[in-house]
């Protein structure tokens, strides 16, 4: 496919403001992936570009973790092999769907996804975590890592807000290590599916590569600016950004674009 500088113009400023709104409240998916979609980048390529430009961001919000010691690598290795497993088998399942039936999941998955976040005021609960076993503990979060590792590869957005909600409520981690292990898992889902993607050559590595830069000067400013209203800034810009997709996807359906 050939870029043109309208494509950069789209994708950037809005990955830009999916990393800063991804550090303050969470939720970047949920624009970054629609980002892709609106400059008109055919499906399949908007999730394989997609995870490369978020994968920028990972490697930085996990080394950040991992140098404060919220990682605890004991059970990061039971999660982190699941995700690569999970998140491969997502992205090859991916790869066989037809565009056009992917749109039409979008148009469903996306907003359930974002309208889920931004309507629970209380989305951790800060009474979850208990005192089990390692072993249980580990089966437990692995399997979890799995099933998010083959939805992050599928799709994606509102990954890591799942796994933190499942990983404090039947996993029974406490917040801090629940989101440490959360980074380990999403890290290594970004970086399992895109590879599948990238042998599959899906990845507009251009694109994806200035987008990251992007991504990453977003959360960068975005983790400087740290607010405690963070998610009464992330939901009127989600909102925009879904409103454009949703009218661009509806467009394209009917035949007028």
């Amino acid at each position: 496919m050939t870029l043109t500088p309208l494509h950069f113009l789209i994708v950037c400023p809005l990955v830009f403001a999916a990393g800063f709104v991804d550090s303050i409240a969470g939720g970047g998916g949920r624009i970054s992936l629609p980002a892709y979609l609106i400059s008109g980048i055919p499906v399949h390529a908007c999730i394989a570009t997609n995870k490369l430009s978020s994968s920028m961001g990972t490697v930085v919000s996990t080394t950040r973790y991992a140098r404060a010691g919220y990682i605890d690598w004991h059970l990061s290795v039971f999660c982190v092999i699941a995700a690569l497993i999970g998140a491969a088998l997502g992205a090859n399942i991916a790869l066989m769907i037809d565009a056009t039936l992917f749109r039409i999941l979008m148009l469903i998955i996306l907003p359930l996804t974002a309208l889920y976040v931004l309507r629970k005021k209380d989305l951790f609960p800060k009474d979850q975590a208990r005192k089990i076993s390692f072993a249980r503990m580990a089966v437990l979060s692995s399997i979890i890592a799995f099933f998010l590792g083959m939805y992050d590869g599928f799709y994606g957005p509102g990954t890591g807000t799942f796994l933190i909600l499942l990983l404090t409520r039947f996993a029974h981690m406490d917040l801090q290590h629940a989101n440490g292990i959360t980074k380990a898992i999403n890290l290594s889902s970004n970086v399992a599916s895109l590879i599948v993607y990238l042998i599959n050559g899906q990845v507009l590595m251009m694109l994806g590569l200035i987008a990251g830069a992007f991504c990453i000067l977003g959360n960068y400013i975005g983790s400087r600016c740290f607010t405690r209203k963070g998610a009464d800034i992330a939901r009127p810009i989600i909102l925009f950004v879904l409103v454009l997709f949703f009218a661009r996807t509806i467009l394209e359906m009917a035949g007028i674009m």
